[in-house]
């Protein structure tokens, strides 16, 4: 009888030890290393989809290659569309990650239902009523999807040549395990395998994949990095489960920009698609109140408005507190600094709140002066004007330097009607009809406008 050999595998980065350890040298992460079963005899009749489907590949000449325009299945959610690059690529993958009911299975279930093509979604997590208990709470239907509860590589791809499906939804790759793999569904070489095969199975047969995707407490992608390399696009579904809307971005994508942004809301029938987000990320409050900015926002290729809140108020304690929700806590205090050492604002010993409302996260630099002005409107008890709003970045020096598309941002202010917006003096030179262009070269001169 042949000894059972075995290897210690960091779960974070497949990293590999010949004895356990407490830390990963290479990604420096505690309590990840786990003993699996090296598998050194494999299988030689296995009926995985890359061992039945064997197919050589000979080198061609560049000039020799054949270009053919490949079409995109349109999943009719203009919001998934738009961050994909237009549609889903037949044989791509497309990993899903997010927070755990955050609703990355509502999401492709209801895709899945939204289309029109033969669709084969494959759960390893629930059983097929209390998938149909989801589907009826959307309002979609397709006749053409099928349900299938199945963890095992082979059966799946049974499954497949028999009902023969058009896209493939997996939920989820840490729930798959391959008989090539003596390893637990989850492990590392059981990703790494069952996601090598989906590939070879997605690019033999033009039929595009969808896989779910854990998340570790990081906030990345359960798994070794080489999982993310090895996909075609990496979606990141963020959100809070508190608040209703969820935001759709692109980490990586082979065949469109990463820049978009898709917003839903999550209702009992589902996901909603936000067509005009600025409506929901601005308040409707008619109280005047102070500490409130807007700003005019663009991620990817929409614009839209987003309301800035600030609360600036004494220290109890010795230290004072700086809170951050939706915004990059660093940048935070670099401009908490700048108002200090550049304009002479003491706020050193005081607590500042900063909240960007609707519960979703900026990264747009040219919400830098509407934070500004929230937080000069809080320490003051100053209401700025509910029609100004601001797109300009800040920099270290105290200037007000230009941002990108700020003629986009000017007519989505104007369409929404705002009356003034700040930005830059070094901007490009634009004028608006029903919209008065404000240029500020530092931030004194904001001072003057909203004090």
């Amino acid at each position: 009888m042949n000894k059972i050999k075995t290897n210690y595998t960091c779960q974070g980065c497949g990293a590999q030890y010949s004895k356990w350890q407490g830390q990963c040298n290479k990604c420096q992460s505690w309590n990840s290393i786990q003993e699996e079963i090296v598998n050194t005899a494999r299988k030689k009749h296995s009926n995985t989809f890359s061992s039945i489907n064997k197919k050589n590949s000979n080198p061609q000449k560049i000039n020799n290659i054949e270009i053919t325009d490949h079409y995109r299945i349109i999943t009719n959610d203009n919001e998934f569309d738009r961050v994909i690059g237009g549609g889903i690529v037949p044989g791509s993958l497309i990993l899903l990650g997010g927070e755990p009911g955050i609703g990355k299975s509502t999401l492709f279930l209801q895709i899945s239902l939204m289309l029109s093509n033969k669709v084969l979604y494959v759960s390893g997590e629930e059983s097929e009523a209390q998938i149909k208990m989801r589907a009826d709470r959307v309002k979609y239907n397709n006749e053409n999807c099928y349900i299938l509860t199945e963890n095992k590589m082979e059966n799946i791809f049974h499954q497949v040549k028999k009902i023969k499906p058009e896209v493939l939804i997996i939920d989820s790759i840490q729930t798959l395990n391959s008989q090539l793999v003596d390893a637990s569904a989850g492990s590392i070489s059981q990703l790494r395998t069952c996601t090598s095969e989906l590939i070879n199975f997605a690019k033999i047969t033009s039929i595009p994949v969808l896989l779910i995707g854990h998340i570790n407490k990081e906030g990345h992608i359960a798994g070794p990095k080489i999982l993310e390399h090895m996909v075609d696009t990496v979606l990141q579904f963020e959100g809070d489960r508190n608040h209703f809307y969820r935001i759709l971005r692109a980490k990586k994508n082979r065949f469109g920009s990463t820049n978009e942004l898709g917003i839903y809301e999550m209702l009992n029938e589902g996901l909603k698609q936000i067509k005009n987000p600025s409506e929901i990320l601005i308040s409707n409050s008619n109280q005047k109140l102070s500490g409130s900015a807007i700003s005019a926002a663009v991620e990817g290729s929409r614009p839209f408005m987003i309301e800035v809140q600030a609360l600036v108020s004494s220290a109890v304690y010795g230290t004072p507190q700086r809170s951050s929700t939706g915004f990059n806590a660093k940048r935070l205090n670099m401009l908490l600094a700048v108002l200090e050492k550049r304009v002479g604002f003491k706020l050193g010993m005081k607590d500042i709140f900063l909240n960007i409302t609707g519960g979703i996260k900026v990264e747009d630099t040219a919400i830098d002066l509407a934070i500004v002005s929230a937080i000069l409107s809080s320490n003051n008890e100053i209401k700025i004007p509910e029609d100004y709003c601001f797109a300009a970045e800040i920099g270290l020096s105290g200037e007000i330097r230009p941002v990108q598309r700020i003629e986009q941002r000017i007519k989505e202010a104007e369409k929404l009607g705002f009356s003034k917006i700040f930005i830059s003096k070094f901007s490009d030179k634009l004028t608006a009809k029903k919209i008065k262009v404000v240029a500020l070269s530092k931030i004194d001169e904001l001072i003057d406008h909203i004090t």
